[in-house]
């Protein structure tokens, strides 16, 4: 009886002292935590407003009114026109800064600028209440379409730039190729000696290629994204190339001559435009100022020498 109150003595010892060790550790677990959190509330500025406005313009202002008036462009327009806006971009070479959002929040805003606007100026200017409702209905309309208009442009003006820049890129393409480089190594040529859009573009088919993607499928979606006929042609007759095996540097040279002789018809037709573009202008702007001037003088000699006459 003694030896079994001695040992169970002995066990209600060690699991007290097991405890109380449990419980040190937690209070010191406790109170680190406690300090811990005083440290951080004593290192923390004492002014929230303060730390807020540390933080940059963009980040407190910009970039939340940003995603505001995204989120309601979103909402009143269609899908389609979203994915058009997103297609465009991709025409317009992706401008720095420019993305579909950005571009949905400026609808917004150019919306209510053009509108306050078309209130503003027609009552300015005293017009009519037939123009002030024609002003006011038609001017948001204008300047929710105005960011359309400006990618567009630009879309219009690469596709330009590309299809004007493609016969000498591939005249270059053709010498490095029967120089003896691979294609690969002459389109790198290409692109680090040339600058511009198309340029660019073969940068990014050098960089698709190099991460595994297939070489005709990294020219087939530049030939995508640039939507430009010639630059489809090229990549047709390569793919071409590719499948009947024909020498890569016939083919190139086959295409840059081709490519020569559509930009000088391109050029010709321009010329022959010029004529008829230049028709108006010159009947309602020229003509007047000329005939002002050279019959001016004979009218006004005209008419004094006739007006003794009339008179008597």
């Amino acid at each position: 009886m003694l030896i079994t109150l001695g040992l169970t003595g002995v066990f209600v010892a060690i699991v007290l002292v097991f405890l109380a060790l449990g419980v040190g550790v937690k209070e010191k677990q406790a109170v680190g935590r406690s300090l811990a959190a005083i440290d951080a509330i004593e290192s923390a500025p004492g002014d929230l407003r303060a730390q807020e406005l540390q933080r940059p313009f963009s980040d407190r202002v910009l970039k939340p009114t940003t995603q505001g008036l995204a989120g309601l462009g979103r909402r009143i327009t269609p899908a389609q026109q979203a994915d058009g806006l997103k297609r465009r971009l991709e025409l317009a070479g992706n401008p720095p800064g420019w993305t579909v959002d950005r571009v949905l929040a400026n609808k917004i805003v150019a919306l209510v600028i053009f509108g306050v606007l078309g209130l503003l100026l027609p009552w300015a200017l005293d017009m009519s209440l037939l123009w002030r409702a024609v002003i006011a209905v038609g001017a948001p309309f204008l300047g929710y379409l105005l960011p359309n208009v400006i990618l567009k442009n630009m879309a219009d003006k690469r596709s330009e730039r590309i299809q004007r820049e493609l016969p000498d890129a591939l005249d270059m393409l053709t010498i490095s190729v029967e120089a003896g480089l691979a294609f690969d190594a002459a389109l790198s040529q290409v692109a680090r000696n040339t600058d511009g859009p198309l340029a660019e573009e073969f940068f990014r088919v050098l960089s698709e290629m190099q991460i595994g993607r297939p070489r005709l499928e990294a020219l087939k979606a530049m030939s995508d994204r640039t939507d430009v006929e010639d630059v489809r042609t090229f990549v047709t007759a390569m793919a071409q190339a590719d499948t009947f095996g024909i020498p890569i540097a016939n083919v190139l040279r086959v295409q840059a001559e081709e490519m020569r002789v559509k930009r000088r018809q391109r050029a010709e037709e321009t010329a022959q435009k010029v004529p008829v573009k230049i028709l108006f202008p010159v009947i309602f702007f020229i003509f007047p100022v000329l005939f002002v001037v050279l019959l001016g003088p004979a009218a006004i000699t005209i008419f004094r020498t006739l007006l003794p006459t009339l008179g008597g």
